[in-house]
């Protein structure tokens, strides 16, 4: 049984858990065999521990007799399943009987000697028992679960047919009866495949699903304009060409679903993931690092080879047009140096064979960390140049300027007009397609790399379909629905662009994980107060259900907070990279409600929130120093603000340090903690604005004064004066919180339950 929480593939080597729903159910079994078992290998016992070990066995008898009940129920619902699913009960049943039968308390002996009591059933039999009913059991949960495969591929065949009518009509009266059918068919579809998505255990998969999923989610409205369109406007081949697309992705994304809930391979799916140079350098390192190990485990010039395959892929940076003359050069360069490096590896690693050295010796050693390093800063530079690429293009494009231009030609119905600004955006959306097949290439995780291929995908297909409505719009310019379903088009493309602003910040995340002390977990001697007493553990389910209102408006928050930070002109002043780090901070925290992220278990997040808390004070201090230039009214409101941030900060420093124990306990401070994370972000919002104002006020007037210690005597200031610094190497993006609460707000048809 691969995947079983037992740990034993012994079981049943044809059954793979492959959902979390399956997985949890499987859990307390296999704790009360475990303990079962264990208590074998003791055969005296006293009569408290033989009725608690009796109580064990009987309840796992009553438990497995419950479950075959229902198992048997769903057999005979599902005819195809009977036979397999009767097996599998008949022989649950025979294990769970006995197993009641190995604990009777009637097959024990008492002894005179001690008054303790000798079970003399053999832990063979136990065993075998626990064998056998874990093998039929895990055989029931996952017959159950082809049921809601069943269900899946119904729900997607009943879409697909009302599909088809709705591409085939020809009246407005029929197309509303027939979409309106489609709409309820597509809710069911949604919450059947949004309650797969997230009991999937394989994250791949979960990231495809998503995937999907948002593509349905947005072609069901682009599917209502387009063919409304097409209906008013029937001769017209644009708005033909703009339906037709809609319905074909449509089609595709739910072909993808069923071959993701049914593990089919059509022709079109067997490609796989494209290699990323950051997957590329992860396993070259990985060998140069074995060579520790094993200095015969594969031949020397297989290390050249290996290097010049990841240099290979470098040239979808250095071949592209947008890379500048400087990021060229310094990646050609860095590629030279780990060329050198790994020569020099090579020439040390066969001087130690030629010697029979049986470990590395201190030249190979040498070798290895300095080809590692020159990998690791060529992986630096590239990561820099994908980020800054993305971050430019969303700060480009956030002004939607062919997007406005093709609106107003269309609705003038300047046909030349349109044609230009659509060569404008045809020539934007292979900016962000190349963009994020670079981003794909540093994602750093693979379903980071299925989003970038999503994102990819989805610009090369919707800037075609804007410039479809908008030739149709041109055609038409008093027809309402035509510029509607322009509209929509646009929309969708902004909505792709707020979407991988999201994605650039989980991307920079990845990075700066390997990076930021604050984002890994502590160092020794470092937050240690709570590792004795406090328990690491993950939400369940239910949990995370319960935070994701919660986490949703700390997402919101951060996005927000990096939008403000954007604005000032000073990217290196204090108070912009520590409202930046209590951002990214609180951004994570927000992927741990989600059962995401960086953040795996209860101790991580309250190891966050303790170094969070600590920058918060940082960022008093530095807001106390800003003040001391301040005149009195500004001063006192800053100060005001800067003393609520300290008593909040305190307080999730306090509660983050205090241990509790249990479950409810624990999820408690969990809540707690997000919600002074919330306070926090709530103060640096209001405060950012306000001191971005006062700094440029106050840059003015030192600028027009003299020089910057001219102007300090006259404040009587004590600290320095920055100088404006160069942007952020972290371009944190908040494009488009305003249409992302939007989005949440409304009704979705496609959200998950």
């Amino acid at each position: 049984m691969a995947s079983s929480p037992c740990g034993n593939s012994n079981f049943d080597s044809g059954l793979e858990i492959k959902t979390r729903s399956v997985e949890q159910t499987l859990i307390p079994l296999v704790s009360q065999i475990t303990t079962l078992i264990n208590h074998k290998d003791k055969p005296k016992k006293s009569e408290r521990t033989l009725a608690a070990i009796h109580r064990v066995g009987q309840a796992v008898s009553v438990a497995v007799g419950r479950f075959v009940a229902v198992g048997e129920a769903i057999a005979t619902e599902n005819q195809e399943l009977k036979d397999e699913m009767g097996q599998a009960c008949f022989e649950a049943r025979r294990a769970g009987d006995a197993i009641a039968q190995l604990t009777d308390v009637g097959a024990a002996l008492p002894s005179q000697s001690d008054g303790r009591v000798t079970v003399f059933s053999d832990r063979t039999g136990m065993v075998k028992a626990a064998r056998l009913l874990l093998s039929s059991v895990t055989k029931v949960l996952v017959l159950a679960d082809r049921i809601v495969i069943k269900q899946i591929i119904t729900s997607r065949n009943k879409v697909l047919v009302t599909l088809d009518h709705l591409e085939r009509v020809s009246t407005f009266q029929e197309f509303v009866q027939i979409f309106s059918q489609f709409g309820n068919e597509m809710v069911e579809f949604a919450h059947l495949t949004g309650d797969r998505q997230n009991d999937l255990k394989d994250e791949k998969k979960k990231a495809r699903m998503a995937a999907a999923r948002a593509v349905l989610e947005k072609c069901t409205m682009m599917l209502l304009t387009a063919s409304k369109t097409c209906l008013r406007h029937p001769d017209c081949e644009s708005a033909r060409i703009n339906k037709d697309a809609v319905f074909h992705r449509m089609r595709c994304a739910l072909e993808q679903v069923i071959e993701i809930v049914t593990e089919a391979r059509s022709c079109g799916e067997n490609k796989i993931l494209p290699a990323s140079i950051y997957n590329g350098i992860k396993d070259f390192k990985s060998s140069v690092e074995c060579l520790r190990e094993n200095l015969y485990s594969f031949p020397p010039q297989s290390m050249d080879s290996q290097l010049e395959a990841l240099v290979e892929r470098t040239e979808d940076f250095t071949d592209s047009a947008y890379t500048s003359h400087e990021q060229r050069q310094a990646i050609l360069g860095l590629c030279q140096l780990a060329r050198q490096d790994t020569q020099q590896l090579v020439h040390a690693w066969v001087e130690a064979q030629s010697v029979h050295a049986k470990e590395a010796t201190e030249d190979m050693e040498v070798a290895i960390l300095k080809t590692c390093q020159s990998v690791s800063d060529l992986r630096r530079e590239l990561h820099k140049v994908a980020v800054c690429r993305a971050s430019d293009l969303l700060k480009v494009h956030g002004e939607q300027l062919p997007l406005r231009a093709l609106k107003a030609a269309g609705a003038e119905g300047n046909l030349e007009a349109v044609a230009e600004y659509s060569r404008t955006l045809t020539e934007q959306k292979e900016q962000l397609v190349e963009t994020c097949r670079l981003l794909c290439h540093v994602s750093g995780t693979e379903p980071l790399e299925i989003t970038c291929i999503h994102a990819e995908e989805t610009f090369h297909v919707i800037g075609p379909q804007i410039i479809s409505a908008a030739q149709t719009l041109a055609l038409h310019p008093s027809s309402k629905i035509a510029k509607e379903n322009l509209e929509v088009f646009c929309e969708a493309w902004e909505s792709q662009l707020c979407d991988m602003a999201l994605l650039l910040r989980e991307i920079n995340d990845v990075f700066e994980g390997d990076k930021r002390p604050y984002l890994s977990l502590p160092r020794p001697g470092k937050h240690s107060a709570n590792l004795k007493t406090a328990k690491a553990v993950k939400l369940d389910a239910e949990e995370q259900t319960s935070m994701a209102k919660l986490g949703l408006e700390l997402r919101l928050l951060s996005s927000d907070v990096d939008t403000e930070v954007e604005k000032w002109e000073e990217q290196e002043h204090d108070i912009v990279r520590q409202s930046q780090s209590l951002a990214s901070m609180a951004y994570n925290m927000y992927l741990f409600t989600r059962g995401e992220g960086l953040l795996k278990t209860t101790l991580d997040l309250f190891h966050q929130a303790e170094v969070l808390s600590e920058e918060g004070l940082q960022l008093c201090s530095s807001l106390r120093t800003f003040s001391t230039q301040l005149v009195d009214e500004e001063k006192s409101v800053v100060m005001t603000e800067m003393e609520k941030l300290v008593a909040l900060c305190q307080q999730l420093q306090m509660g983050a340090k205090t241990p509790v124990q249990g479950k409810t306990a624990t999820f408690q401070k969990v809540d707690s903690s997000i919600q002074t994370t919330r306070g926090i972000l709530t103060v640096v919002l209001s405060l950012l604005p306000f001191c971005n104002k006062l700094n440029r006020k106050y840059k003015s007037e030192r600028s027009s004064l003299g020089s910057p210690q001219d102007w300090r005597e006259r404040q009587d200031a004590s600290t320095p004066v920055k100088e404006e610094g160069a942007l952020n190497s972290k371009n944190s993006n908040g494009f488009g919180v305003k249409s992302l609460e939007q989005h949440m707000a409304g009704l979705n048809l496609l959200e998950s339950k």
